[in-house]
């Protein structure tokens, strides 16, 4: 697909509410959306996207009981366990941002060998945040930034060059599945211009043709970054003559 967008990013939501409706707990409708991520990863890499940003966990989401932690923490490790050949596979670069102290070390030792083994693929950059948050990102930016840097004044440049994983740059275009229309301190700083696209689709229920014809949709949205078109005329003769009338009346 030939499109400005190489950066998505997807707050993968209504997991929780997809199982409810179906009377079954909500950790059912987790199991069934970590299906889900495989199918929209490879859907990335066929259309074209360069990277993409998934929020797995955030650290609110600590505040969940912990039979529901409990389970995405072994959906992550079941997902590093069935997915790590096929991104190696396809040259895929994996790396997982946030606060990864408190899983289980097993599950920590499969993030490091992926992302050792895949750190310099040419391939889909595809991030896991798990615990993360993005206020707590720029601070932690920040704070390395000033221990490295003592006494020298921060850049944007600097800042970004601090982040987690600051070679995916900005986001092009933000998803969230469920129907909320927040972007829950989701990448703050990186989605500054993103386009923003809500759907009422649970992520359980999320498809690769539903991704593509979002990206199709986007992609035909007109991003100025506060700029004009270039359809825009500056030089209206309506407007000069209406500045030349003010001006003969001063």
């Amino acid at each position: 697909m030939s499109s400005d967008i190489k950066h998505v990013a997807i707050i993968m939501d209504g997991n929780g509410r997809w199982a409810n409706q179906r009377l079954h707990p909500r950790v059912w409708g987790h199991v069934r959306g970590s299906g889900v991520v495989s199918d929209i990863v490879q859907a990335a890499d066929d259309n074209g996207i360069k990277a993409l940003t998934l929020y797995a966990f955030s650290t609110e989401n600590w505040a969940r009981p912990q039979d529901e932690v409990g389970v995405l923490f072994k959906l992550l490790h079941k997902f590093l366990l069935k997915e790590s050949k096929r991104l190696i596979a396809n040259k895929v670069s994996f790396k997982v941002i946030g606060d990864v102290t408190r899983l289980p070390q097993a599950t920590k030792n499969l993030i490091n060998d992926l992302e050792n083994e895949t750190k310099s693929f040419p391939g889909l950059k595809l991030t896991f945040c798990f615990s993360y948050g993005a206020r707590m990102e720029m601070v932690s930016a920040i704070n390395k930034f000033i221990s490295e840097n003592p006494g020298k004044t921060i850049t944007e440049d600097d800042l970004q060059s601090c982040f987690m994983r600051p070679e995916t740059g900005d986001v092009d275009l933000l998803i969230r599945t469920g129907g909320e229309q927040r972007v829950s301190n989701f990448l703050l700083w990186q989605i500054a211009y993103a386009e923003l696209y809500f759907t009422p689709t649970k992520w359980p229920d999320f498809t690769p043709s539903e991704f593509k014809r979002i990206l199709e949709s986007v992609s035909k949205r007109e991003r100025r970054f506060g700029g004009l078109s270039a359809s825009s005329n500056v030089n209206h003769p309506s407007i000069d003559r209406q500045l030349e009338v003010q001006s003969s009346h001063v």
